[in-house]
């Protein structure tokens, strides 16, 4: 709460424009909105298809807080051992093909007519590129449905009650 209490400061103070948070669940939305004044403007959460998250999707449209999708195109499910790798899902393969995009192009697309913010990563100068190429298709009613019903509600990345100095800790030298 005090980090956030700092934020609140820097918001008033006109040093930043908006404040969000990361990896908020409803328990700790609810905290915060029941003890600060300035409701974040966005909340940085794993959203891909195979992890929708849309109960937390819900509670932030109720207060208006943007969802950013982080591995929005389901990276970390190549990356964080065994199962289903969203870039090869026949589903996914399948309208990517009809569109003529990747499936990578697909997702964020989703991600983007859903209204979502997506902060997809790359070191490649290609797929950097590629990533940016997705505002001359749409997806249809169907082929969203298709992609939503992907969701098994298993999460890929670490549980945000987990991630605490001892486990993630690591020295800034600029500090």
């Amino acid at each position: 709460m005090a980090a956030y209490r700092a934020l609140e400061k820097l918001l008033a103070d006109g040093k930043v424009r908006a404040i969000g948070v990361s990896n908020f669940m409803p328990e700790h939305l609810d905290r915060l909105l029941g003890e600060t004044t300035v409701v974040p403007a966005v909340n940085q959460i794993e959203v891909h298809p195979f992890f929708q998250q849309t109960a937390l999707q819900r509670k932030h449209h109720e207060h208006g807080i943007v969802t950013q999708a982080w591995s929005p195109i389901g990276g970390i499910t190549a990356y964080r051992g065994g199962g289903k790798r969203s870039f090869d899902d026949p589903t996914l393969q399948d309208i990517a093909r009809m569109h003529g995009k990747s499936a990578a192009q697909v997702m964020l697309c989703w991600h983007l007519q859903q209204g979502r913010s997506a902060v997809p990563k790359s070191t490649k100068p290609a797929r950097i590129a590629e990533n940016f190429n997705v505002f001359d298709f749409e997806l249809t009613p169907g082929q969203i449905a298709a992609i939503d019903a992907l969701d098994t509600g298993v999460r890929r990345g670490p549980v945000a009650e987990s991630i605490t100095l001892e486990t993630h800790s690591m020295p800034i030298p600029e500090a």
